[in-house]
């Protein structure tokens, strides 16, 4: 099986070239900010997973390439507005689509995004096209319903751990274990397989999400990549919040709305004060397991997939790779 770092290789000089063809395509005020966003950059993980469903299978691994073009252009699609309705300055140290040229660009140009990875994945040769349509499609829309959940929970006072995995699964988990999915059905892999190739991706992307709530409370800025702590100042209702408001009692649920409701506070002061009430009530530890949890249901998946081990060693490595980092 083709390893990670070939695959990531391979993959980005095929998206480079069909980045440069779509930036040269007019008009240019259309186009200039579809090119700028997928340069951004990324480690182009659901792609590359897609590429290794297929290559667990089948060899000509070329054959889900627009596929998995299909799939970055869309990810970046949600990325893009996802920046607008949070309005977020800066993604990967550059500025987001919607302050480099504006808002009504950046929603026409995402709009175009959303259309085009449908262009590409109707370049896929396969009888299975219908099938694909159906999961691509699912897909779109089940990330949509998990944007709107999280825009919904801003306005909720308590969320409930269940509500929370909901919408991660949606938001996060879909597109990681559909990208599996997909290249699975590309490569005609059997049914059994490829809905543990699903399960695999969807344990996988809520382990991955829960691991990015816990390092934004207890990673380290200089291996984070960005500053510890944003989603206590905001009062996100991630994992470890949600899961605090429901086991703190007295004193500590009292010290805890009090930060949260708090409107004038010390920045360094609220994250230093709350990452201490998630400490006192096992909350990192609790996290941490977790991960640990949905991690074991994914090396569960990897093992009952019915190729020899070789075959899909890569899986599995990726998936390590995923749960060791620290940004």
């Amino acid at each position: 099986m083709v390893g990670f770092d070939e695959l990531q290789k391979s993959f980005s000089m095929n998206l480079a070239q069909e980045i440069e063809r779509i930036g040269n395509s007019d008009p240019k005020n259309l186009y200039n900010p579809i090119r700028y966003s997928i340069e951004m950059g990324g480690k182009r993980i659901r792609p590359i997973l897609l590429l290794m469903a297929y290559g667990t299978f089948r060899q000509d691994i070329e054959k889900a390439l627009p596929a998995a073009v299909a799939v970055e252009i869309f990810h970046n699609f949600t990325l893009l507005h996802d920046d607008i309705m949070d309005d977020a300055d800066l993604r990967r140290n550059r500025e987001t689509v919607h302050v480099r040229y504006s808002n009504n660009a950046a929603i026409l140009s995402g709009d175009a995004m959303s259309i085009l990875s449908y262009k590409y994945i109707l370049q896929s040769d396969t009888s299975k096209l219908k099938e694909l349509l159906q999961v691509f499609t699912d897909t779109a829309l089940k990330v949509c319903e998990g944007q709107q959940l999280d825009m919904d929970f801003e306005t909720i006072n308590q969320v409930s751990i269940d509500e929370y995995i909901q919408m991660i699964g949606l938001k996060t988990a879909i597109l990681l274990a559909n990208s599996l999915k997909i290249g699975a059905i590309l490569a005609e892999a059997p049914p059994e397989d490829i809905d543990l190739l699903f399960q695999f991706g969807y344990n996988l992307g809520l382990a991955f999400q829960l691991q990015d709530d816990y390092l934004d409370t207890f990673g380290d800025t200089d291996t984070f990549g960005k500053n510890i702590g944003g989603d206590i100042v905001s009062n996100k209702k991630t994992f470890l919040l949600s899961k605090a408001l429901e086991v703190a009692k007295g004193a500590t649920e009292l010290n805890l709305k009090h930060w949260i409701s708090a409107e004038v506070y010390d920045r360094e002061e609220k994250i230093e004060r709350v990452r201490a009430i998630f400490v006192e009530l096992g909350i990192d530890q609790f996290t941490k397991s977790k991960i640990e949890e949905y991690y074991i249901k994914v090396e569960n998946c990897w093992d009952q997939i019915d190729v020899k081990s070789e075959n899909k060693l890569e899986l599995l490595n990726v998936a390590k790779l995923l749960m060791n980092r620290k940004s």
